[in-house]
């Protein structure tokens, strides 16, 4: 079996025939299998001694994986999450193995057999208005820097864009006229279109007219007129973060990131009593189902349904069993 069935031609073909053209994947679902397929065959390579060109696929077993992602949680510092995520890479590549070659099916059985770890599921972290305040008082208005990160900031904000989406965005993808509102590329290749609040149309429209741009170049730009990168974006966040913690005694308690932007959009939405669905619908959630973290993040919402109660006026006691049985169970 392990003569008849080379790895390199199933990885490409993998790529090539079920990821970019059957199912058409996005940049990004491209870049996270490349990154998991990258280190699984770095560490096949130490476990076999063979470099990754003369691997066969029944190398890849369910045993080598597993102690893969292991090496990833404890070597590498991924979380439970991240494990999950190489995963079901794995999964999706043993899936289309399986369907080339049956021959192959039982090996492939055992990968995609293997369960994903359980983790524990925290409350999301979000900004209250004050905080919102503190961090876009943050950037130095003075500076062309300054005025974009506030922009970009406000526009995190307010649209709740995740930041593959903010730096995908063109100077095209603005309408500030009657009805203003943002376009992008949303997960799934969906489409959606975003309304802008006063503040936020303002405030592009400001940052548009000191800028000297064509529709096509991107709304948010490096000093050389570039798309910002993912990490630029994180390293905005977090220089902008840290500068507003000197002024906010509660920021300094939260680690603040561009998709803690993102649930501070949704909580004010909630908050301002916004229909899941609706809410669903600004993000480009998949399922209204993933709207519920916002609705047991909001404490405010909870004392609200707590205040609609009334307490029991009777005295609470102990529940004394009557048989000696009885009595033993809940001695235990």
């Amino acid at each position: 079996m392990i003569a008849t069935y080379p790895l390199p031609i199933y990885v490409q073909r993998f790529f090539i025939e079920r990821l970019l053209i059957q199912m058409q994947a996005s940049p990004n679902t491209i870049a996270s299998y490349r990154d998991t397929f990258r280190l699984l065959l770095k560490y096949a390579t130490a476990e076999t001694r063979l470099p990754p060109t003369e691997l066969h696929v029944a190398h890849i077993d369910a045993d080598i994986i597993g102690r893969f992602l292991t090496f990833c949680e404890e070597e590498r510092g991924n979380s439970a999450r991240s494990r999950n995520t190489r995963l079901a890479a794995i999964r999706s590549f043993f899936k289309y193995v399986a369907g080339c070659e049956p021959q192959l099916l039982h090996h492939c059985q055992k990968v995609l057999a293997m369960p994903s770890k359980r983790h524990e599921k925290r409350v999301v972290d979000f900004l209250t208005r004050d905080e919102m305040e503190a961090l876009l008082k943050a950037p130095d208005q003075s500076t062309w820097f300054g005025r974009r990160d506030r922009v970009l900031l406000l526009t995190m904000l307010q649209t709740g864009l995740r930041v593959s989406e903010v730096i995908g965005l063109r100077v095209g993808d603005v309408e500030l006229g009657t009805g203003a509102h943002l376009r992008c590329m949303g997960k799934g290749r969906k489409e959606r279109a975003t309304p802008l609040r006063a503040d936020s149309r303002d405030a592009l429209k400001a940052w548009l007219a000191q800028c000297r741009t064509e529709p096509s170049d991107p709304l948010f730009a490096t000093i050389r007129g570039r798309s910002l990168s993912r990490d630029a974006v994180e390293r905005i966040v977090r220089k902008h973060a840290a500068t507003a913690a000197s002024t906010s005694s509660t920021f300094r308690l939260k680690r603040v990131t561009p998709h803690v932007l993102r649930h501070t959009a949704a909580m004010q939405l909630l908050q301002s009593g916004v229909d899941r669905t609706i809410i669903a619908l600004w993000l480009g959630h998949e399922s209204i189902e993933t709207t519920q973290v916002y609705i047991h993040a909001d404490i405010e919402l909870k004392e609200r349904a707590m205040a609609l109660t009334k307490p029991v006026d009777q005295t609470g006691g102990r529940y004394r069993p009557g048989d000696e049985l009885l009595a033993f169970l809940e001695a235990l």
